[in-house]
């Protein structure tokens, strides 16, 4: 178990976005379900946000109706939510007004039920001062509103000047084999410089890592992975030389290759300045979390065989489409 936000959580985490932001969400009590292996199998970091899906069914509507059926369950998780973005600009809102909104609404739609204890903003708006973000989430830490300050996709820059405003609990970013840049940006070095925890969403590299998705054609057509550019009809057949490569070895492991990517990732941590890092797969079924939550040692040998892979088969294609803003 490591340290977060003053409590114990499990190696491995479990995001929520894809229980709410598509356009056909999972049945509700298939969402339940779910949730109750995730603790089950000690995934107890949990990674939500007001801005996976719309206002009235996100992760924080999701939970709240979860919680009024399993109260017991609200001291057995820790909570992160991200959000601040305005809802009619579709921007980061970083101002006085814009950080009370959305620390409110997100509050609110919990209902009492739980605690937020960790709080995020999406992306950073780079039109304000952090004194004034910071500012108000601080008040809202020191009245015990919420447990506690998290950053999410930073640059390093970002983190070296938010630890003068406040106590970062935590720093969310995408981290997987197809995703190297927290290793390369200074990002992850900061974190261990200020021993802030590193949460690592999209640790199956969205998907490509589970084995699943075997040419284009398997992307659902509603996907938004369509228009991402590591998952066009020129790109995927490349990318997915990597993942024959992790199948091979997650075979001579005897385990999927999902739980290679994933343990991976985690195992990351054990290299010289590196921060804790927790990987956060998402799943929408009971079994997906009882594969994803399998922890795995992977040795040395195995970390190096996979430096050899991705030296040979880099990635092609950015993250996000254009229109998506990154590291702020």
């Amino acid at each position: 178990m490591v340290q977060l936000s003053g409590k114990e959580v499990g190696p491995i985490g479990f995001g929520l976005m894809g229980f709410t932001w598509r356009a056909n969400p999972c049945p509700q009590d298939q969402a339940f379900e779910t949730l109750r292996a995730a603790l089950k199998n000690g995934c107890n970091l949990w990674n939500g946000g007001e801005i996976y899906g719309p206002p009235s069914y996100n992760s924080l509507v999701l939970l709240e109706r979860y919680l009024e059926k399993y109260p017991e369950d609200a001291d057995k998780f820790i909570l992160n939510i991200k959000g601040g973005i305005n809802h009619e600009t579709h921007r980061p809102d970083g101002s006085a007004e814009g950080t009370r909104r959305t620390l409110d609404d997100s509050i609110s739609q919990l209902k009492g039920r739980k605690k937020i204890d960790q709080f995020e903003f999406a992306r950073r708006d780079q039109n304000v001062s952090m004194a004034e973000t910071f500012g108000v989430m601080n008040e809202y830490v020191e009245a015990g509103k919420i447990g506690g300050v998290a950053l999410s996709e930073v640059r390093a820059e970002t983190i070296h000047e938010a630890v003068k405003h406040t106590k970062v609990v935590a720093v969310e970013v995408e981290l997987s084999m197809f995703t190297l840049d927290a290793l390369e940006n200074g990002v992850a070095a900061a974190c261990a410089q200020y021993n802030i925890p590193l949460v690592a969403y999209s640790p199956l590299g969205r998907g490509i890592l589970t084995g699943q998705i075997r040419k284009y054609e398997d992307i659902p057509e509603d996907s938004m992975l369509r228009v991402y550019p590591r998952f066009q009809p020129d790109t995927f057949p490349i990318n997915l030389q990597l993942v024959e490569k992790v199948e091979e070895l997650a075979a001579k492991k005897n385990i999927t290759v999902a739980q290679f990517a994933i343990n991976w990732v985690r195992a990351l941590s054990r290299r010289p300045g590196m921060p804790t890092i927790i990987p956060i797969p998402g799943a929408t079924t009971v079994a997906r979390v009882e594969e994803n939550s399998k922890v795995v040692e992977l040795s040395d040998e195995d970390m190096a065989q996979i430096d050899a892979i991705l030296d040979k088969f880099p990635v092609v294609g950015e993250r996000y489409p254009d229109f998506v803003p990154t590291n702020t």
